[in-house]
């Protein structure tokens, strides 16, 4: 099977060409370097073939880095941009990366107080122009601004979101049952995804990461399989792990997992939203 890897970041050394954002400097990147051809010696050999790229935090809002990537191997890359979701027209800016082939915008509450964050005007543009023109917006979460987004989704019901990492769930090393159930009614929203992913940055953060299965197969009881993708979220899963090791337990495990629905997992579901 073809599979799809949802979620990984790139960037170059090459800061001249490439200037990092205010408040980065070249330390911060580790690895040093990881561009997509690094990328594809790891996730070839596991059948992976295309990727989502998620702009990197070093490049601050100058997407060039993921932009000249994906033009440089077409059809191999899907992008998810970051643009100023404080802007007063962040649908202006949606629009000009759209053209280019972008088609997920990722948001993070930054220094917003969480429990409102996204309920602006400005969120309110950006989830009318991702309606309009089948765009996602991909939120990077903890649970606890889930009640916010809960909201703008019940205003915008027709309107791609799709959740990075399982929302953080067990980040601290705990899986907490109030988040698992406030995760699992966001299934009430029919446009809302999951990615199940950066297994190596919860639980137990070990391989091979059979703790999550219980807490997947919450997720997938709630959303169908229909509604979840597999990413690695690279190259932080490489740092200490295999990139099979991110891969195994969606690809091998979980065995109540039907073929078909496995596909949608490892592939179909990505394919719908960012190909």
């Amino acid at each position: 099977m073809a599979i799809i890897d949802a979620h990984v970041h790139v960037w170059t050394p090459d800061t001249t060409r490439y200037p990092l954002a205010p408040g980065f400097t070249p330390e911060m990147m580790k690895p040093p370097s990881f561009t997509p051809e690094e990328l594809f010696a790891h996730c070839k050999p596991e059948g992976v073939d295309r990727i989502v790229l998620i702009q990197m935090s070093f490049y601050g809002f100058d997407n060039s880095y993921m932009l000249d990537s994906m033009e440089r191997f077409p059809k191999v890359f899907g992008g998810v941009g970051v643009i100023d979701w404080t802007a007063a027209r962040p649908d202006e800016a949606m629009g000009k990366l759209a053209k280019a082939g972008v088609r997920g915008f990722r948001v993070a509450p930054r220094d917003a107080p969480v429990e409102t964050w996204f309920e602006t005007p400005s969120f309110d543009r950006m989830f009318r122009y991702a309606r309009d023109h089948k765009l996602a917006i991909c939120p990077l979460i903890n649970p606890n601004a889930l009640p916010s987004l809960s909201r703008m989704c019940a205003k915008h019901l027709d309107t791609r979101v799709v959740i990075d990492h399982l929302c953080r769930i067990g980040v601290d090393g705990v899986i907490r049952e109030a988040d698992v159930h406030a995760l699992c009614m966001m299934a009430h929203f029919p446009e809302v995804r999951v990615k199940v992913s950066a297994f190596y940055a919860l639980g137990q953060k070990k391989p091979p990461h059979e703790d999550l299965e219980p807490l997947i197969r919450r997720v997938y009881d709630a959303f169908g399989a229909k509604r979840l993708m597999w990413a690695s979220d690279c190259p932080f899963a490489v740092v200490d792990e295999r990139y099979r090791d991110s891969l195994a337990l969606v690809r091998d495990g979980c065995p109540w997992l039907k073929p078909s629905e496995r596909e949608w997992l490892l592939r179909k579901t990505a394919e719908d939203v960012f190909f």
